[in-house]
């Protein structure tokens, strides 16, 4: 591929390709955050027990939708705030997290932290996303709930988390 062909990436690597597309660590926790849990608006996503700063999601969002992997649109209950959803691109990494996950759920290093702000359905879904050898159908259910404009763990009401306290 001609260097032209790039457009200002730094190789035609498919792996890098991912990487710049995707930005960062902040963009992963911002779509896991719709994705998983229906966050929608700034409000929301500062929330997270990440806590990202307001400067560095305010870009990340920016840059997701540039990237075309989250729409904006106004709230529809409150005019005055930005609604944020996942694209068909966005919900095409859905295959990504739950390896990220299942992954995750395999490393010794993960298995001995402490998870006792998990709820028991996250904890079912990964020791689904861990224990399935044949992910399709995971896939494609989690793709159908985001799809009709649902979360993974809707309802799921999460503790205050310790990272918060």
């Amino acid at each position: 591929m001609s260097k032209q062909g790039l457009h200002g990436r730094r190789s035609d690597c498919p792996v890098n390709f991912a990487v710049e597309t995707l930005g960062d660590k902040w963009s992963l926790v911002i779509l896991r955050d719709i994705i998983f849990w229906g966050k929608h608006t700034y409000g929301d996503f500062l929330k997270s027990d990440e806590r990202i700063a307001t400067n560095i999601l305010a870009n990340r969002l920016e840059y997701l939708e540039k990237q075309g992997l989250i729409s904006k649109s106004p709230h529809p209950g409150d005019k005055r705030k930005d609604f944020y959803t996942v694209t068909e691109p966005g919900i095409e990494l859905v295959p990504v997290f739950l390896e990220m996950i299942a992954w995750s759920a395999n490393n010794q290093t993960w298995q001995t932290m402490d998870h006792c702000d998990a709820t028991p359905e996250q904890i079912a879904f990964v020791q689904k996303a861990s224990t399935t050898k044949n992910k399709s159908k995971l896939v494609e259910d989690v793709k159908k709930i985001v799809r009709s404009g649902g979360c993974v763990f809707e309802g799921v009401v999460r503790p205050t988390s310790s990272a918060a306290r």
